[in-house]
């Protein structure tokens, strides 16, 4: 693997490390310091009660002001048409106002339990937030709420202009048609993105999940940031300010995250940003990692290993990687020189080396020919999402199944078009290695002690062995101390 762990178990609050699950650390997309919303209780939920506006006192409770100036729609108002997006928290349909005949997307999160009360603060927490941020022509536009009228499976319905395509599924449907995006075409699409995030910013706001398929985009070329759910407000002058680190799809996720990094900033969009701009030059996501330990591998490979600055900066416990020589220039040698100034700048190892958006937009990258286009002169493609990119790929595997094929694949990204040589990939995807069940490893600690680790599963691929779902160690204290993920052989804590 050539990627061995070190001394990484004091990291506070990382996901890579069984301290974070011991201590009980904040949920998804929450932290010690962050600004909460009350998650309402099932039993306020099933009571479904209304305030003098008409909301559900959960909601109004949660939300507070950010449902000034709105009134209630029922569910009657709209029809559904087609599902055409899902999450851990909610579903997305694409559905008609009734009244105006208008095309509509509707998130939608059922609201009537225990695991359901927390994904309704998440939710609440998104429409506090872009109400704050306001009206932006590379923000989606929130027009309402709808709340169901079935007091045995009440639902919350958020209601956003509709939008064709996602990045995802634009990269899909260019390399489908043999094509990839022309450096005016990423640029006109990189300036909206930073557009977009600059205004979030400077609004106090985090996104904290910027992806492709995140990203959507019109018909008419203009490209609309989307998905809230994990979104935080921060002060920007208050450097303590604790948040969580389990937030940003993996692919997507800076280092500083998967080292469990609870103070940060702007920095962790902008890596974002730089991995959707390999994204688009490349024709395919940069870091596909499986792992959150082989996604740091991925990443140091290209990017570098950090320098002991850089350890000593973060206040990270200095583990032990293979040492990487730093490659973008390499693995980007036919990029214009302003676009490899600044890939190479937003995919930084240290945050406060990236930049702000600001940065970004002025920048020689949109000051050098060729010059960004405008979003009309995008390239025009069948309506297409994410969804469609995940439906394509499982109708072709059932389809090799019933002809009797045997499909091979050697990494947990799905192919999306049978163009050779050109392959477009979707972050949630699992391969089916080999496993075995009920395993157990050994671990040496630092000190020369022996542990025995067992886990449930033993996940061999052709490149790894995964040890997956710790459940047990020999020693009282060690489970808070011990490193797990990937290895071939012994590891340290």
């Amino acid at each position: 693997m050539g990627c061995i762990i070190g001394k990484l178990a004091t990291a506070p609050g990382s996901s890579l490390f069984f301290a974070a699950a011991a201590a009980g650390g904040g949920g998804r997309g929450r932290g010690a310091g962050e600004v909460q919303l009350a998650a309402p209780q099932p039993d306020q939920i099933a009571e479904v009660k209304k305030d003098a506006s008409g909301w559900p006192l959960w909601l109004s409770a949660a939300a507070g002001d950010a449902l000034s100036g709105w009134a209630p729609r029922s569910a009657d108002a709209f029809q559904k048409l087609e599902k055409i997006g899902s999450g851990t928290y909610s579903n997305v349909y694409k559905a008609i106002d009734v009244e105006s005949r208008r095309v509509v997307a509707l998130k939608k999160v059922r609201v009537d339990g225990v695991g359901e009360a927390e994904s309704a603060r998440f939710m609440a927490r998104e429409i506090a937030l872009l109400r704050h941020i306001g009206a932006h022509p590379n923000i989606v536009r929130l027009d309402g709420l709808v709340t169901s009228r079935l007091a045995t499976a009440p639902s919350l319905y958020l209601v956003f202009e509709y939008m064709d395509h996602d990045l995802t599924g634009l990269a899909a449907a260019a390399v489908a048609a043999g094509a990839r995006f022309s450096l005016p075409q990423v640029k006109c699409y990189m300036k909206q993105l930073l557009t977009g995030i600059e205004h979030c910013h400077n609004k106090g706001v985090l996104h904290r999940d910027i992806k492709s398929s995140n990203l959507l985009v019109s018909n008419d070329g203009i490209l609309k940031i989307a998905d809230f759910g994990l979104a935080t407000s921060f002060d920007p002058d208050n450097k303590q300010q604790p948040m969580t680190s389990q937030v940003i799809t993996l692919w997507y996720r800076p280092p500083e995250l998967l080292f469990g990094a609870t103070h940060y900033g702007v920095g962790v969009d902008l890596w974002s940003v730089g991995c959707i701009l390999a994204e688009l030059l490349l024709g395919e996501p940069i870091f596909p990692g499986r792992t959150e330990v082989e996604q740091l591998h991925k990443i140091f490979k290209l990017c570098g290993t950090p320098s002991e600055d850089y350890w000593e900066k973060m206040k990270f416990p200095h583990p032990t990687f293979r040492p990487y020589e730093r490659c973008i220039a390499e693995k980007f040698k036919d990029v214009e020189p302003s676009t490899l100034s600044l890939l190479e700048t937003l995919l930084s190892i240290d945050p406060d080396m990236r930049g702000t958006a600001a940065d970004a937009l002025n920048s020689e990258f949109f000051r050098t020919e060729p010059y960004a286009c405008e979003p009309s002169c995008l390239p025009r493609y069948p309506p297409c999402k994410e969804i469609d990119v995940k439906l394509k790929y499982e109708k072709h595997k059932r389809k090799l199944r019933a002809n009797g094929s045997v499909e091979r694949q050697t990494t947990a990204r799905k192919p999306t078009s049978q163009n050779p040589g050109r392959r477009v990939f979707t972050p949630d995807v699992n391969n089916k290695p080999r496993t075995k069940p009920n395993v157990c490893f050994p671990i040496i600690s630092s000190a020369g002690n022996l542990f025995q680790l067992h886990f449930t599963e033993m996940t061999i691929t052709p490149d790894k062995i995964s040890m997956n779902n710790c459940i047990k160690c020999v020693l009282s204290d060690a489970l808070s101390k011990v490193t797990f993920g990937t290895a071939t052989g012994i590891l340290q804590i």
